[in-house]
């Protein structure tokens, strides 16, 4: 189980910092996102878990795409504006299918959340874009434009954590993004405030 530590912030102009990431960071690609969350009130009470379906189109430098279905679930916290998130992901084909199997699983559709934009990753790291902060510039419909960073560590041990939200938060200065922009909430907090 990866755990990411992670942070997003929002942005006053997305195209001066979309320039910024491009001559700052290696390109990966573009993306559209589209996010529906599942629950089953029946085992909400004693685990608070919501289920992910994400269909997920890239579109590469090389102008190849890549079309996935990712289904992901995660024990979510929040620790001073960054979130600590222990995460399991798998792919499946069909996504009608195993959205139809959590129906007969007792899970009901709740929100939706739908992004589109570049992501990018440090290329100043040795090991690549794995240890690498990952950096995604998102407009998310309904909410308007967010920088995401995020660091995948090993663990979620004080120290760790605490190296990573500093290696965050001086990557986020670097761009130019005060502290004060940084978003504590979730994505789906946020809509479900707007609803």
């Amino acid at each position: 189980m990866a755990t990411e530590i992670e942070l997003k912030a929002h942005v006053r102009d997305s195209g001066a910092l979309r320039l910024i990431l491009m001559g700052r960071t290696e390109y990966k690609n573009t993306y559209t996102k589209e996010d529906s969350y599942w629950l089953n009130e029946a085992i909400q009470a004693e685990n608070p878990l919501k289920v992910r379906v994400r269909r997920e189109e890239r579109t590469f430098p090389d102008g190849k795409t890549e079309s996935v279905v990712l289904v992901t679930y995660k024990n979510k916290e929040v620790r001073d504006g960054i979130e600590i998130n222990d995460e399991e992901e798998f792919e499946v084909q069909p996504g009608p299918e195993f959205e139809k199997l959590l129906r007969r699983m007792g899970f009901k559709p709740d929100i939706a959340k739908r992004k589109r934009g570049w992501a990018f990753c440090e290329s100043q790291i040795p090991e690549g874009c794995k240890r690498a902060i990952t950096a995604e510039l998102s407009e998310v419909e309904g909410l308007g434009w967010f920088i995401e960073l995020e660091i995948l560590a090993d663990n979620s041990r004080e120290e760790t954590v605490a190296e990573g939200r500093n290696r965050l938060i001086t990557f986020l200065s670097g761009l130019g993004i005060e502290k004060e922009a940084i978003e504590s909430r979730y994505y789906t907090e946020m809509l479900e405030d707007r609803a």
